[in-house]
């Protein structure tokens, strides 16, 4: 039977198409199917929260397993935390008194300065209340839940918290505030009774038509939790916000793709490869280990119980052995109380070389290291703490670079968790304290991103030449590139106001103490030490 011959429109037959050039009908090179390098390369072009599907709880359970086990993990985790979040993430309050300049000309830089020192204090009475009432739980203050929150967040993806009313707590002088913030596993939140994902259910987020999350579903107890069995297969629905707005969950996770739902640790990509270094360092110190205590070994004609008996002391020997055993017992054959060793004819003793670790030790540890770094958005150094090969202009670039990615996610994690905190306690502090506010001022709830502005301070850069930066920072200031705001902020992480405050204290401790005044405060010093002008006529030879 003849092939079939296809004719085109010209009569003539067409030319048959390989196999290859339809696998790579394309313009790009990526799409070849039939390539060397990527024929079996064939992935699934899946959504986000498909990606991670039932899998979502493995991966989890492996980074933290990581995390609290092994030292690199946990160390980058640590740095990262401490890097953009430190000891105390906390609002500096920039209200928007332009916006609200339309309710009342009252509204102007100098009421906004006003109204940000009362804001500040308020905060500072209920963020850092020793007694910890604005923690549900009492285990730590506001500045504890958000390292904590990004903390998790960096290890399981995501960071949720829960915003309660508790006025029970007004009572007997127990805390200032009625605003009470829970941190919340991210693993207690999923689908009800482990269903499967929907279009209007995704791993415990419950959306409505156009994709927002209305409401999310937390499991009562922690699933690994297994002292509250009857409970960890209990669900239930929290939504997110109350009908005039005020915040109810909190939830934030650092988005890398579109109709992305859930959050992916930070480790994610690199899981594999540090679990392969966990193994590899393992193996490495088992290895020297065994090298130091089985340091040598006998090799003899000889049977295994011979050589031991010979070796040994005591039990009936052939008579060559007994021979053996006299002549040792003889303690000419000792130099300082050291016995010599010495065998029969046809015994060696061989001795093992520790070459441990092995040459290629080093170089694969600072590869896997070096991919861990890109991956967390941290330099080498910081992941090994190994700075010996850095110089200052090394260094500097790093951080530089580093810092780019900290500020970034110090600005996510603040706008997307933080700030539904302040804004949940700033409702209730302008409703029960006495806010500076002019006549005819609108309600909260109404100008609610006006009131609530703020930017959020977090640990400063550092300096890694304590001569040089500052001298730039102070040039940049006198340049106009700069402000005392920004520099206090940016480099060492201070509050400006406290600065200028704590250096007026201190200039007039100086004074009080009949101390010369330091080389940083003397003009100021001198200008107010300076006599004030008299009234009367000027003298003629005033210029």
């Amino acid at each position: 039977m003849s092939t079939p011959t296809i004719l085109g429109a010209d009569g003539l037959p067409i030319a048959r198409s390989s196999g290859r050039r339809l696998a790579s009908a394309g313009g790009y090179q990526a799409g070849d199917l039939l390539s060397q390098e990527l024929a079996g390369w064939n992935p699934l072009l899946t959504s986000p929260d498909a990606a991670m599907g039932f899998s979502r709880r493995t991966v989890m359970a492996r980074i933290a397993d990581l995390v609290r086990n092994d030292g690199w993990a946990s160390g980058a985790v640590t740095r990262i935390v401490d890097g953009a979040v430190g000891a105390d993430l906390r609002p500096a309050p920039k209200p928007d008194f332009r916006s609200l300049a339309w309710y009342s000309p009252a509204f102007d830089a100098r009421w906004a300065a006003e109204f940000t020192t009362w804001a500040k204090g308020c905060w500072r009475d209920w963020a850092h209340d020793p007694a910890c009432w604005a923690d549900t739980a009492r285990q730590g203050t506001i500045p504890d839940l958000f390292r904590l929150g990004f903390r998790t967040m960096l290890v399981e993806g995501d960071a949720l918290g829960l915003v309660s009313w508790r006025p029970e707590r007004l009572a007997y002088g127990r805390g200032v505030y009625a605003t009470t913030t829970a941190l919340v596993a991210p693993s207690r939140l999923s689908n009800p009774n482990d269903g499967m994902d929907t279009d209007r259910m995704r791993a415990g987020v419950e959306l409505d038509a156009d994709g927002a999350a209305v409401a999310y579903h937390f499991r009562e107890a922690h699933p690994g939790d297994f002292t509250s069995s009857p409970v960890r297969y209990a669900w239930r629905r929290w939504v997110r916000e109350t009908r005039w707005g005020r915040p109810v969950v909190v939830h934030y996770f650092e988005r890398d793709e579109i109709e992305q739902h859930r959050g992916v640790g930070v480790l994610t990509p690199v899981l594999a490869r540090m679990k392969a270094l966990t193994r590899y360092d393992g193996v490495e110190l088992q290895a020297a280990i065994v090298n130091a205590i089985f340091a040598a070994y006998v090799q003899s004609p000889f049977d295994t119980d011979l050589v031991q008996e010979a070796l040994g002391d005591g039990g009936s020997l052939p008579a060559y052995q007994q021979a053996r055993a006299d002549f040792h017992a003889d303690k000419r054959l000792a130099v300082n109380g050291v016995r010599l060793a010495h065998l029969f004819p046809g015994e060696t003793i061989n001795t093992i070389a520790a070459n441990r670790p092995s040459g290629n030790y080093p170089d694969f540890v600072n590869a896997v290291l070096r991919n861990i770094a890109s991956a967390t958005g941290q330099s080498e150094m910081q992941v090994s703490q190994d700075w010996s090969r850095t110089n200052y202009s090394s260094a500097r670039a790093a951080l530089l670079e580093t810092w780019k990615t900290l500020t970034r996610r110090r600005h996510g994690f603040a706008r997307g968790f933080a700030h539904p905190i302040w804004c949940a306690f700033l409702e209730e502090a302008m409703e029960r304290d006495a806010p500076p506010l002019p006549a005819g001022a609108p309600d909260y709830v109404e100008m609610r991103a006006a009131y609530s502005r703020a930017d959020w301070r977090g640990p400063g850069r550092g300096y890694i030449d304590p001569v040089k930066e500052p001298a730039g920072a102070q040039l940049r200031m006198e340049a106009g590139l700069s402000t005392l705001e920004h520099e206090a902020a940016e480099n060492s992480g201070m509050d400006w106001e406290d600065v200028l405050d704590q250096r007026a204290r201190e200039i007039e401790a100086f004074r009080q103490r009949g101390l010369p005044v330091p080389g940083w405060a003397g003009q100021v010093a001198a200008a107010s030490l300076a006599p004030e002008p008299q009234d009367g006529p000027v003298p003629e030879d005033a210029s």
